[in-house]
């Protein structure tokens, strides 16, 4: 009887190692067949609220160089790059090329609050269902994408920007 039990046992834990390596292997693959864009492929076009309750349109900016920063305020390198990002902002506004601050907070009220406090008034998008950053398969705060006049993704920077990272990279997109 003995032998029989160790054998019972023996075959459920195997059973149950099997699943296991199954199951790990059907998720690995599944989060790599995901393809998020990379540099060269296609900004993937998205509708966003700002601030001010007007929706906006990834393709309604065709033909600019566009600068897609996802952040939050709850994201210490974030905070940390936005008065540098403000900055750039002012400099290259005029100049035809798009900020977007996709924000992922959920409450509004907490974003203005963060704008008002760090004097910022550069385009704040609202992704609060966090779909955009899904598809842009933004995972870690801040992530930043510089799109060309053609719609391609040129750089895509995770990390917190330096201020002459921010205008290398844009002066480069505008010159080309």
């Amino acid at each position: 009887m003995k032998k029989n039990k160790k054998w019972i046992q023996l075959a459920i834990f195997s059973v149950v190692l099997v699943i296991g390596v199954l199951t790990i292997i059907s998720n690995l693959s599944a989060t790599s067949d995901k393809k998020y864009p990379q540099v060269g492929d296609k900004a993937p076009d998205f509708t966003l609220l700002d601030l001010n309750g007007q929706p906006h349109n990834l393709s309604d900016f065709k033909g600019k160089n566009i600068l897609i920063n996802f952040w939050g305020t709850f994201c210490k390198p974030c905070k940390d790059e936005m008065p540098a990002l403000q900055r750039q902002y002012e400099k290259w506004n005029e100049q035809g090329v798009v900020f977007l601050a996709v924000n992922m907070d959920t409450s509004e009220i907490t974003v203005q609050s963060f704008m008002d406090q760090y004097n910022l008034n550069l385009p704040v998008l609202l992704d609060s269902k966090e779909q955009v950053r899904k598809n842009y398969g933004v995972m870690d705060y801040p992530s930043t994408f510089f799109i060309g006049k053609d719609g391609k993704i040129v750089i895509k920077k995770i990390g917190e920007m330096k201020e002459t990272y921010i205008q290398e990279t844009i002066q480069a997109l505008v010159s080309k």
